[in-house]
């Protein structure tokens, strides 16, 4: 009896010994769940600007329609450009943006960026509605 319990003794030293030496596999797990997270997260915000660059665009195509039927003299000299781009360019100048950072940032020519500042100088800056 004394036997076993000596042999039990060492197996179970030896093992706890062993159990050092192993290599921990949930480190691995660990990391690869990191990274799976990460491209998930970098691939949702890249979905993300893209639906948005596709909800502007859908909203420009919607408003050069709207504005080309309900054109009025006063804005011909401009071209179709939509109304919350155009409160968007008035708002960047009232804030101190050149107008190449607004054209830029629009996605407009300098000279159309232009044209709408003039224009909203003129009628007494951007209106909400």
């Amino acid at each position: 009896m004394d036997i076993a319990i000596l042999i039990l003794l060492c197996a179970s030293t030896l093992f706890f010994i062993l159990s050092f030496f192993q290599k921990n596999h949930t480190k691995e797990l660990e990391k690869e769940v990191e990274e799976l997270t990460m491209t998930l997260f970098k691939e949702n915000q890249n979905m993300k600007k893209r639906i948005s660059i596709l909800e502007e665009e859908l909203l420009m195509e919607k408003g050069f329609t709207d504005m080309s039927a309900s054109q009025t003299p006063s804005t011909t000299t401009l071209p179709n450009v939509n109304e919350i781009l155009k409160n968007q360019v008035l708002a960047l100048h009232d804030r101190g943006f050149t107008l190449e950072q607004i054209a830029r940032q629009s996605s407009l020519s300098v000279q159309t960026v232009k044209q709408i500042v003039e224009a909203g100088k003129v009628s007494g800056g951007f209106h909400h509605g």
